[in-house]
């Protein structure tokens, strides 16, 4: 198990320092129940996502959701040594948790209301985003608090509907931002967009919101902001609009190995290799006559007498409930369905004629390379994305790092 999480640095020395605090385990170590979590292949996906990018684009790795579930701080780490210039967060105590675990270098954070912790965010050097007159207001204040200039990204609203300005603001928020920073209240150090359909590629939406993120950018030089970035693309955007790529990328599931959609590809058609493997032991294998009935409702049944297998891990873990009769899982060498119900801390797979022991292992999803399913193949059987099927993985389950140290050959990028 993993021990004291810890965070990246700004320099090799720092990293190494973060390092130490990371308990890497080996090959077949760890509790039963665990995520195994590739940090080699983290730092490899980032490198390959790199060699994608143009014109001299730099790439955020988007840390949020406890790094999708992965462990925030290691993989912060990793994504760093592999040449992660920035790092993005979705709360801003994500972002000071960074901070609090020794990261130096540039951190977006971009999920903010009136009772954040604007000042303690500004005083730890965070770049707030910001999509209206009210959080540039709150930014100013804090670093007047803070008694150092505010690190602010102007978001525009140019199609997503989620955060942003929208069009008819953004004018006058770009006019008030350079206000303040003429007052030396705000340095605006990103202007940035969300797209909102890169997953389907050849959506009608993006031709349009390309041209409105151009158009947001052009209205802010205009005004007299040089903001250091411009970004635009997520892992979609990364993968497949190379004209989106600006000054930088935020790249999100596709760090951990992901595909964000299957329209888009395979992680194997863009080098990428998923990172969390979860694993599970046998609890309890009996045999049991046909017409028995298995789990809570018995909406399974034993067609014939059989070997049933208990998992030890449920919906408590992460397991999703709506897998109970569709889950994919490896035991005993084969693909077995979830048999009946998933309950909270277990469930059941029919083995059939097949012979497996107490404390035998049950892999749920993993790379593939082993036989055993992907966290993509449970997000098909559930009907919903590999993104939740990862991140939904609960604090219970301990994670535990391989691949902590860098090959020392490998220089910090």
């Amino acid at each position: 198990m993993a021990g004291r999480r810890s965070g990246p640095g700004g320099c090799a020395a720092t990293l190494g320092a973060m390092n130490d605090h990371v308990t890497a385990g080996g090959p077949g170590e760890g509790p039963p129940l665990r995520a195994d979590i590739d940090l080699a292949a983290l730092r490899a996906n980032v490198r390959a996502l790199r060699r994608r990018l143009t014109g001299g684009a730099a790439l955020m790795a988007v840390v949020k959701a406890d790094g999708y579930g992965h462990g925030m701080v290691p993989c912060a780490v990793a994504a760093r040594r592999a040449g992660a210039r920035w790092l993005g967060t979705a709360t801003p105590w994500e972002a000071l948790a960074l901070r609090a675990a020794g990261d130096t270098g540039p951190v977006l954070c971009w999920l903010w209301t009136p009772d954040g912790p604007w000042r303690e965010a500004v005083a730890a050097d965070v770049d707030v985003s910001v999509s209206g007159r009210w959080a540039l207001d709150l930014a100013v204040a804090a670093a007047r608090a803070a008694g150092r200039p505010a690190r602010v990204q102007l978001k525009a609203d140019t199609g997503l509907g989620r955060n942003g300005a929208p069009p008819a603001d953004w004018p006058a928020l770009v006019a008030a931002a350079r206000a303040a920073e003429a007052a030396g209240d705000v340095r605006v150090t990103g202007v940035w967009s969300h797209l909102a359909c890169a997953d389907e590629p050849g959506h009608p939406s993006i031709a349009p919101q390309l041209a409105a993120f151009a158009e947001a950018v052009a209205a802010a030089e205009a005004a007299g902001l040089t903001p250091e970035v411009r970004h635009l693309a997520n892992s979609p955007g990364t993968l497949t609009l190379p004209e989106a790529h600006y000054d930088l990328v935020r790249t999100g599931v596709s760090v951990y190995g992901l595909s964000p959609s299957a329209e888009v590809g395979t992680p194997e058609d863009f080098g990428l290799r998923p990172v969390m493997t979860l694993r599970a032991p046998l609890a309890q294998v009996k045999r049991v006559p046909g017409g028995h009935g298995v789990s809570y409702g018995h909406h399974y049944t034993t067609p014939g007498p059989t070997t049933l297998a208990l998992v030890g891990a449920g919906y408590a873990d992460g397991v999703p409930r709506h897998a109970s009769g569709s889950g994919p899982v490896l035991v005993a060498g084969k693909w077995r369905t979830v048999a009946g119900r998933v309950a909270m801390d277990q469930f059941v797979v029919d083995l059939g004629g097949d012979v497996a022991e107490v404390g035998d292992e049950a892999v749920l999803f993993g790379p593939g390379d082993g036989g055993e399913p992907t966290a993509e193949d449970w997000a098909r059987a559930v009907g919903t994305i590999g993104y939740e099927i990862v991140t939904r993985i609960g604090p219970r389950v301990p994670r535990v790092y391989h691949g902590v140290e860098p090959d020392p050959r490998e220089p910090v990028d």
